[in-house]
C-alpha cells in the first residue's frame, strides 16, 4: 500500500517512520514469507549475501521511504530490520571506512586508515577466508573502485588504505577470492597501458594466469558462460558511474549481484558474497539528497536479488548495514516539501555547478533544465555568493525536498542492520560492528 507523503509536522516523520521500522524489526520470525511479510523458517545458513551500503543510516532509511514511489522498500516490506550497530573505531569515535570495512570483515577495532591489520600491525583474518577454508566461493562486488576500503577490509591487509596498487596486486595473489566486480582498472595495469601501476606489472594478465576471467563491459558480463573458475570484473578506470548517470556499458549494481550470486551458487558447499553500494557514502559527503535517493535505489535491487535468491533457496542469510553514517542526513518532510520532490531533479549537483558559467550568466538556466523547482531572485543570488556553488546548490535542492543535513563528513551516530533468511534471528538489540560477522560465521556454523 503506498503511504501518504503529506505531513504536516516535520517531526512527525521520523516517529511515525521509526516507529513502524521497530514494529517490524520485532515481528515474528515462524513461518514464511506471506502477506504480513514475515521472515522465512529459521536455521543454519549454508550461504551469507553481506551488503553493504556505505554511509547509509537511519535518516537515509527514512527519507527514500518517502522518495519511493512504487510501494515499502525492500527492508520494510521483508520485515528486516533486527538490530542498530555501534561503529567507533579503535583511535575514534566517529570511523572511516578502513576500519569500520576492518571491523566488519574480521571482527576486529583498528585505527582509521588502516585495513585488514591491527593497530600494531597484525594482520586480521576475514570472514571470507574462514568461509574460503571452508570449502565456500566468495565474491567481492562494489560500485567504487574493487581496491577501495570496504571491499578491501575483506581481502587484504595494509596499513593505509591509500595503497591502491598495492591493495590491487594483494586482491589478485589472494586465492581465496573467487569473483571480483566492480571499476578501478587503472590500478590493475602499467602507464603504459593507461594505468597508474609505476612497477609496470600488468594484474589483469597475471589475473588470467591465475584462472581468472576478465571480463570490462556489461554485455561481456552478462555472455559470460563462467566456464573459467574465477572472474574478474573491472568496468570503468576508476568508479562506476553514479546511478543517476548510468552507462550503458557499465553494469548495475543489481546486475552484478545477480551474475555474482549465480555465480557463486553453482556448488554446493555454498558462498559468501560482500555487495557494496558505495557512492551512498559519497552522496553523503556532497550533502547531494539526489545523488543519495538515486544511488540507494539503485542499492534496493541488490538487495532484492539477494532477497529473491533467498526465498528460492531457504539455506541463505541476507544482512545489510552500513559502516557508517555520512552527512548526519535527516528529514525535513513537509506540505511544502518532501523527498518524493527529487523525482523532479535530473541531474546531480556536481553536474549541475559545472555546467554553470563562470559569470553566472546560465544558472537559472540550467537549475530549470535540471530541476521542476522554481527558483526566485533572492534564491540565485544566494548561490552566487556561496563558496561551492555545488554544495549550495545541493543544500538548496535539500532543502526544497524535505531534506536536512547536519555534517560534509561521517558521523558517529549508530545505524540500523537488516537481515532475512537462515539465521536471521541472531541479530538482536545494538551490537557492536566487530559482533557482525561473527555473527554471521556463527549462522554459517564456521
Amino acid at each position: 500500500m503506498k503511504r501518504s507523503k503529506k505531513l504536516a509536522v516535520a517531526g512527525l516523520v521520523g516517529i511515525v517512520c521509526l516507529g513502524a521500522t521497530y514494529t517490524a524489526a520485532f515481528a515474528s520470525d515462524s513461518g514464511e514469507v506471506g502477506e504480513e511479510g514475515n521472515q522465512p523458517s529459521s536455521g543454519q545458513a549454508k550461504n551469507v549475501i553481506f551488503l553493504i551500503p556505505d554511509g547509509f543510516s537511519q535518516g537515509y532509511t527514512n527519507n527514500y521511504r518517502l522518495y519511493k514511489e512504487d510501494g515499502e522498500p525492500i527492508w520494510d516490506e521483508r520485515n528486516m530490520l533486527r538490530a542498530f550497530v555501534q561503529t567507533h573505531s579503535a583511535n575514534a569515535e566517529v570511523t572511516d571506512s578502513a576500519a569500520a570495512g576492518t571491523a566488519l570483515a574480521t571482527g576486529e577495532k583498528t585505527n582509521n586508515g588502516m585495513i585488514g591489520v591491527t593497530p600494531a600491525g597484525q594482520t586480521l583474518p576475514t570472514i571470507l577466508d574462514s568461509a574460503k577454508e571452508n570449502g565456500k566461493r566468495t565474491g567481492l562486488v562494489a560500485t567504487s573502485t574493487i581496491t577501495h576500503a570496504t571491499p578491501a577490509a575483506f581481502a587484504v591487509s595494509v596499513e593505509s588504505r591509500n595503497s591502491y596498487t598495492e591493495i590491487a596486486s594483494q586482491m589478485v595473489a589472494n586465492d581465496h577470492i573467487d569473483l571480483m566486480l566492480g571499476g578501478g582498472r587503472t590500478e590493475f595495469v602499467p602507464e603504459d597501458q593507461g594505468g597508474i601501476r609505476e612497477d609496470g606489472v600488468d594484474l589483469i594478465s597475471e589475473a588470467e594466469e591465475k584462472g581468472f576471467a576478465f571480463v570490462e563491459t556489461a554485455r561481456q558480463l552478462a555472455n559470460w558462460n563462467g566456464e573459467e573458475d574465477r572472474l574478474l570484473g573491472l568496468f570503468a578506470e576508476e568508479a562506476l558511474s553514479p546511478a543517476a548517470n548510468k552507462r550503458t556499458d557499465e553494469p548495475s549494481l543489481g546486475e552484478m549481484t545477480e551474475k555474482a550470486i549465480e555465480f557463486l551458487s553453482k556448488e554446493d558447499n555454498g558462498f559468501f558474497l560482500m555487495v557494496e553500494g558505495s557512492q551512498i557514502d559519497w552522496a553523503g559527503h556532497a550533502n547531494d539528497a539526489y545523488y543519495a535517493m538515486t544511488d540507494t535505489a539503485a542499492f534496493e535491487e541488490a538487495v532484492e536479488a539477494a532477497v529473491d535468491f533467498a526465498d528460492e533457496n531457504g539455506e541463505t542469510l541476507v544482512v545489510m548495514v552500513g559502516d557508517h553514517d555520512t552527512g548526519g542526513m535527516a528529514v525535513h518532510a513537509s506540505e511544502e516539501g518532501d523527498p518524493s520532490k527529487l523525482h523532479g531533479v535530473s541531474a546531480l549537483g556536481s553536474d549541475m555547478a559545472a555546467e554553470v558559467e563562470r559569470n553566472y550568466s546560465n544558472l537559472k538556466e540550467v537549475l530549470e533544465t535540471y530541476t521542476n523547482f522554481e527558483w526566485t531572485e533572492e534564491e540565485l543570488d544566494q548561490l552566487k555568493e556561496s563558496d561551492s556553488l555545488e554544495l549550495a546548490i545541493n543544500t538548496a535542492i535539500s532543502e526544497k525536498a524535505g531534506v536536512a543535513w547536519s555534517s560534509l563528513d561521517h558521523t558517529g551516530i549508530d545505524v540500523p542492520l537488516y537481515a532475512y533468511g537462515a539465521g536471521a534471528e541472531r541479530f538482536t538489540g545494538t551490537i557492536d560492528n566487530t559482533e557482525v560477522p561473527k555473527i554471521m560465521k556463527a549462522a554459517l556454523g564456521i
